[in-house]
């Protein structure tokens, strides 16, 4: 019987294990330009213990930051500040994967600079608020994409990507899910387009389908995952007629098998149906982010792996508490709570993480 604690085959590389950390906005990209620090090496090197560390969403040109303090890959600084970062995780054995995240309408012009705006699919603004360092802003209607600039913007996801292979990455994870910009082409609620971009779920799912090929022609399929969260609203993405929903992802799914990617990250919503008809028709590796709300995931869902529900578990709220998780998991605990504080929104400079490893 395969478990948790199992080595895979994942892109080339041998993980130790099942267990993926998750990846989670952290904002402490504190150096000049949205550049990595140490304090991140030291966060990320704390965590190597998982088979696959995945990290918080990194912008992939500058229009698509969304939050304060995010690091981005699209400059030569970033990529060598990155390095501190994907040299400490590899001398403690472990992989990293860059999550790559173009945050769409999800943003605030007092975010950008030159006076740019967030951009989307639609001039359809996301209802509720984004955090800035001048505190709660709402989202404000962003600029729809014209043609040339969905191209243009596909190529920054690929110099992106291979930013990330300079930089030391193992491979990216693409962000297509939590209302993002790729999850924002999907979503008929954000995408209200009636060019090839939009209509009918088969131009609901170009823009995912094609940046996932433009990232695995630049990088190699074996280095590109893509993360996808189908019916999940956060971020104010409305995606509730169910036969759209399967339409929309399992179309998706059959565009992409072909490229033998490195795998598929399902962060599940309530309809755990459609999970297990993803995993279904999915050829490859599949990473699943287990609905266990409200609580985090945890011990529980390690049968996922026995039960071949998944290839890969992936933790999230759990990793933040727990360093050291795969061993705690391994032992059956015990497990720090997470200070849901320390979660995306506060001043973390001085923020300390959980002693199980020096911080």
């Amino acid at each position: 019987m395969t478990t948790a604690f199992d080595p895979i085959e994942l892109g080339g590389k041998r993980l130790a294990n099942r267990i993926a950390m998750a990846p989670m906005t952290r904002s402490r990209a504190y150096g000049p330009g949205a550049t990595a620090t140490e304090l991140m090496a030291t966060y990320y090197a704390q965590r190597a213990g998982a088979g696959l560390v995945i990290t918080e969403g990194v912008q992939p040109s500058v229009v698509g930051q969304g939050y304060p303090d995010t690091p981005g890959l699209h400059s030569a600084e970033q990529v060598a500040a990155w390095r501190q970062v994907t040299d400490a995780v590899h001398r403690e054995g472990g992989v990293i994967f860059a999550q790559l995240m173009h945050t769409g309408r999800i943003g605030h012009p007092g975010l950008l600079p030159d006076g740019l705006i967030p951009v989307g699919p639609s001039a359809v603004a996301a209802k509720g608020q984004v955090y800035t360092h001048q505190g709660p802003q709402d989202f404000v209607t962003p600029k729809e994409l014209t043609h040339d600039e969905i191209v243009r913007t596909i190529a920054d996801f690929a110099d992106a990507a291979r930013n990330a292979i300079a930089a030391g990455f193992d491979g990216v994870e693409l962000h297509g899910a939590n209302g993002y910009l790729i999850h924002q082409f999907l979503a008929p609620n954000a995408n209200r387009r009636t060019d090839a971009w939009g209509g009918g779920a088969a131009g609901r799912a170009r823009f995912a389908a094609e940046v996932t090929t433009a990232v695995a022609e630049a990088i190699g399929a074996h280095r590109t995952g893509l993360r996808i969260s189908p019916g999940t609203p956060f971020n104010d993405i409305a995606e509730t007629d169910p036969a759209d929903r399967e339409e929309t992802y399992t179309g998706l799914l059959a565009a992409l098998a072909p490229l033998d990617l490195a795998y598929l990250h399902v962060l599940e919503g309530p309809d755990q149906g459609l999970t297990a008809r993803l995993r279904k028709e999915w050829p490859g590796t599949f990473v699943l982010n287990p609905f266990t709300h409200p609580e985090p995931t945890g011990h529980d869902s390690l049968g996922l792996i026995e039960n071949g529900s998944a290839d890969l578990l992936a933790f999230g709220a759990l990793f933040l508490a727990n360093p050291d998780l795969p061993r705690r998991l391994a032992s059956g605990g015990p497990y720090n709570e997470p200070d849901r504080t320390t979660f995306y929104g506060g001043d973390e400079r001085g923020y300390t993480d959980y002693p199980a490893l020096p911080a």
